[in-house]
């Protein structure tokens, strides 16, 4: 579907993870407590945001995609801890950033300024949010570190609707593979 001319896209940046990743974030969230009221997400949606875009004109989106087809290399992020945080949040959280996500992050956050786009300028936590509501679950003691192979990136559309609340509009392998991905209605 084709959104109007005049219409805005609710849109962010994300690390996506693959089926045997979001397997083994299943396991972590599995491992949490998790007493009535809290308001778990679902795996589907488990994901890292890289930047968060809000509404975009949708007459934006052919140049966004091509601007965020920025050079980068596969790398590994390493999940080590299940905390809360403020506001009744779930989390994974790395421990530390690696440079090549942390040159990604920086490389994206310049096409998005080159379009005049909005680009937060608080540091890169990377996170999967696990749940909200969750001020009184529980973590589990200790967490075995979870890792992630990143060989992609995406650009996803935050939909508004229940049961299918994100949805991919496009996939951004590393330059070295020569192709980017098509847009997908994943």
């Amino acid at each position: 579907m084709i959104p109007a001319a005049d219409a805005t896209l609710r849109l962010f940046v994300a690390l996506w993870p693959d089926e045997a990743t979001r397997a083994r974030l299943q396991a972590l969230a599995d491992a949490w407590h998790w007493p009535p009221g809290v308001r778990r997400c679902a795996p589907a949606d488990w994901h890292v945001t890289l930047h968060f875009l809000g509404a975009v004109p949708a007459a934006r989106l052919a140049a966004l995609r091509a601007a965020l087809a920025v050079p980068w290399t596969p790398f590994t992020l390493t999940l080590t801890k299940a905390q809360r945080w403020p506001r009744g949040l779930a989390v994974l959280t790395a421990a530390a950033v690696p440079a090549p996500l942390a040159a990604l992050h920086r490389r994206l956050g310049q096409a998005l300024t080159a379009l005049a786009l909005p680009v937060e300028r608080r540091p890169l936590r990377p996170h999967v949010t696990l749940a909200r509501r969750a001020e009184e679950a529980e973590p589990p003691p200790a967490v075995a570190p979870l890792a992630w192979p990143v060989t992609a990136y995406a650009l996803v559309q935050s939909t508004g609707e229940p049961a299918r609340r994100y949805r991919i509009l496009q996939r951004y392998a590393p330059p070295a593979t020569g192709t980017i991905a098509p847009p997908t209605s994943a």
